[in-house]
């Protein structure tokens, strides 16, 4: 084995949602710089597109998609396969995040998207993903993504948000005891704070520097710092782990 970060990325076919949030697209940086090609979808075709003129290496491609159409969800692996070769690595880094004032203020509208983007896409869209990795023979990789609201709860106003995410693990665990004789692991990347516009969204700076006074590093995460775990779960450094959720957190959720 190679004792780089990237190892046995190099060539492979990774399909990377939300690329274009602020994670999404450090994590695509990450994996070209690894030598992988990336599919990056986002809701946004524009900016899909503009992740992929940002990334080195390739041939690299953009998608513009709604994951909540679920329908979509084959034709869309069957595009990045025609395109690449084949798919060794699923990452679902799109999420919404609506904060309301308090738990008396969320709305059902609100719990549904959430939970419609959050959970239930990214059942599917692994679902879809493992059927072609499966088929192929050659095992494959699946990274979501959680949040410490997971464990935490999240405060009331986001709620909806947080338990999405709660279900996140388990649906990873799940997937990764019914995937494991397929030799595709299934794992989570839990972020706490990170310096995103999803992360600053609803937050005044009283706010903001509050959650940061909880941090025992100090400092909110610059998204790259996220990318390093989804680089080493897909990586061959990563191979006898699975079901499990890295916390990536400064230190403010330990466990």
């Amino acid at each position: 084995m190679s004792f780089d970060l990237g190892a046995g990325l190099k060539g492979k076919a990774v399909l990377l949602t939300g690329a274009a949030g602020g994670i999404g697209r450090e994590v695509a940086r990450a994996f070209a710089g690894a030598g992988a090609r990336v599919a990056a979808v986002d809701l946004n075709q524009a900016q899909a597109d503009a992740v992929v003129a940002e990334l080195e290496g390739g041939p690299h491609l953009a998608i513009g998609y709604d994951l909540r159409a679920l329908a979509g969800h084959g034709p869309l692996i069957e595009r990045v396969v025609e395109t690449f070769g084949g798919l060794d690595a699923l990452v679902q880094t799109a999420a919404v995040l609506i904060r309301r004032p308090s738990v008396f203020d969320v709305s059902e509208a609100d719990w549904d998207i959430q939970h419609e983007v959050n959970l239930k896409a990214n059942f599917f869209l692994a679902q879809a993903a493992a059927r072609v990795m499966v088929g192929q023979g050659r095992g494959g990789r699946i990274i979501n993504f959680t949040s410490q609201g997971w464990q935490s709860g999240g405060f009331g106003g986001s709620v909806a948000y947080a338990a999405a995410k709660g279900g996140i693990v388990s649906m990873t665990r799940g997937l990764a005891r019914s995937l494991a004789k397929e030799k595709i692991t299934v794992n989570a990347v839990s972020p706490g704070a990170a310096d995103t516009a999803m992360m600053r969204s609803g937050m005044d700076e009283a706010a903001l520097a509050a959650t940061i006074n909880q941090i025992p590093l100090g400092y909110m995460a610059h998204p790259s710092q996220l990318a390093g775990a989804v680089l080493f779960l897909a990586s061959d450094h990563a191979d006898y782990i699975t079901g499990a959720t890295i916390n990536v957190s400064g230190g403010w959720l330990m466990y």
